[in-house]
Order: structure tokens, then C-alpha cells, then sequence
């Protein structure tokens, strides 16, 4: 992840490939692949299955452009829920692909070996640095767990409930008020 994203145009490298310019897709890769890459292993964890991941989401970078709405969001915001909703399809495909005993062994992770959010390091972790950063330190902690748990591990709701052990409407509400106090804080 690049520090200096404000000059860094996705939006007009977006729009190049709602135009079929592939070197504004060769950007686009260059600039965030590796970031995204391991924002793909996080969730599906496995590299190769990851790269599988990235590979698909920037094929429909190429061939969904014309979907992006810069009203909507931020084109790289629009990369990132790309690649995100990718790995996540992908799990839940293997999900449904293995048999019930493997599924529970390989595919799940016991939430009392996974460290709590908080203990993510902040410096280490690139999604961690800056004005993001300072965003999810204002929530409170069952919000910011909640996301992390979403977004970072790619969990479903009612994982998230199990792993806080907390009722799923309450995890449902954290992350719907989690994410809009953190698009206020963005903005």
C-alpha cells in the first residue's frame, strides 16, 4: 500500500479501462497487487488460491469498469471490495466443495487459537497505517473487532458472534454502525 494515494488517479485509470486501455489495468496492478494479494491470502488462506483470487478480481476490474460509480466511493475502495468479494466467493465455494469433517478441520479456524483484533499489529500491517488506523481506534472495541474480524479475516456474521460470543443481531448492528462511523470518519 502506497502512502500517497491522493496522487494516485484510480478513477481515471478505472475510466482508461472502461475504454480498454490495458496499461491503465497494468497501473492499476502494479500500483496495489502485492497489497492486495495479501488481503486475498488473509481471507482464503493459501497463497496460491490467493494469487488465483487477485487474477479473477482484476479480470473483472477490466470487464466491470463501466459498474464503477465514483459517487459511490473511492475507485480503490472499488478494487479493494472487488478483490474482497472475490476471496470471500472463493471460500464459501470451498466451503460447499468439502466434505463436512475436512470442513471442519481445515476450513474453519477455532476462534481461541485466532488473536483477538486488537492484537493485529498496527505497524506491521499496511491496512493498519494512517487515517484508517486512527478511524478504528475511535470505535469502540465490539465495533472495531467486528470489522477487523469482516474484513480482515473474511468472517461471516455468525462466525463473528461465535468468536465474541455475542448475539448475532448485536454483531450485525457493530458492523453496519462500525462501517458508517468509519465512512464519517473518512470523509
Amino acid at each position: 500500500m502506497h502512502e500517497e494515494t491522493d496522487e494516485f488517479d484510480y478513477e481515471s485509470l478505472i475510466a482508461a479501462c472502461r475504454g480498454r486501455d490495458p496499461t491503465a489495468l497494468r497501473q492499476l496492478y502494479e500500483r496495489d497487487a502485492a497489497y492486495l494479494l495479501g488481503v486475498a491470502q488473509r481471507i482464503v488462506r493459501d497463497r496460491q488460491l490467493a494469487e488465483d483470487v487477485l487474477h479473477d478480481a482484476f479480470v473483472s476490474v477490466w470487464t466491470q469498469a463501466a459498474t464503477f460509480d465514483a459517487a459511490r466511493g473511492s475507485g480503490r475502495g472499488w478494487i479493494f471490495s472487488i478483490v474482497r468479494h472475490q476471496a470471500l466467493n472463493t471460500v464459501r465455494r470451498r466451503n460447499k466443495e468439502v466434505d463436512m469433517d475436512e470442513s471442519e478441520i481445515d476450513i474453519h479456524v477455532n476462534a481461541t487459537t485466532m488473536p483477538a483484533p486488537d492484537a493485529f499489529s498496527w505497524e506491521a500491517d499496511p491496512l493498519m497505517r494512517g487515517r484508517l488506523a486512527q478511524c478504528l481506534e475511535r470505535l469502540d472495541p465490539p465495533r472495531r473487532a467486528s470489522i477487523l474480524y469482516a474484513y480482515l479475516d473474511g468472517c461471516s456474521h455468525s462466525e463473528i458472534a461465535q468468536r465474541l460470543r455475542s448475539p448475532l443481531g448485536s454483531v450485525k448492528a457493530w458492523v453496519r454502525r462500525g462501517l458508517q462511523s468509519l465512512r464519517e470518519c473518512m470523509e
